[in-house]
């Protein structure tokens, strides 16, 4: 059962519905960018906009560190190819995209149906530290024009919104 106002935990991630490994404690970022706007200022009222003009919604570029590197692992996020468990990096530009699923230890679900991934090896090769792969998702609008960003488990947690939403996109 979802702790519905609370969400926390990453206990799953899923690409396109393949379940990769384990990702690096802490590493989960939501990132992306602020929402943009302006502020129409008036001679008449000094100190505090009379309008805001919403210019961009915020954005949600997640990024984390895939630490469980076996070879289904890696080409699911980098590309290239698996053979008798070796993995071979592409030998030319590979753009990995696909749908995302991430089941939290609070019992929601996020999907997003179309990201776009942009990977690379990074962290030591030492006894110290485990190799792992920096994985960025680029969240971008699906192509049959749905919700680029989906979280279930909220239940109840819409009745206590004061705020108003305009749809300036449909």
């Amino acid at each position: 059962m979802a702790e519905s106002k609370f969400l926390y935990g990453l206990s799953k991630f899923e690409l396109d519905g393949q379940t990769l490994g384990y990702i690096e404690k802490d590493s989960f970022d939501w990132g992306g960018k602020d929402a943009e706007s302006v502020d129409v200022e008036a001679e008449q009222v000094p100190g505090q906009p009379v309008l805001v003009l919403i210019q961009k919604n915020g954005t949600v570029e997640p990024t984390f560190n895939l630490i469980q590197l076996d070879a289904e692992n890696i080409a699911a996020v980098m590309g290239g190819s698996v053979t008798d468990g070796k993995w071979s990096a592409p030998t030319g530009l590979v753009q990995v995209s696909g749908a995302a699923k991430i089941t939290t230890a609070s019992g929601h679900t996020i999907e997003m149906p179309n990201v776009t991934l942009a990977s690379s090896f990074s962290g030591k090769l030492a006894l110290s530290e485990v190799t792992k792969i920096k994985v960025s998702l680029k969240v971008m609008q699906p192509t049959d024009g749905s919700s680029p960003l989906l979280i279930d488990g909220l239940a109840g947690s819409t009745s206590s919104s004061n705020s108003t939403a305009t749809n300036t996109g449909d």
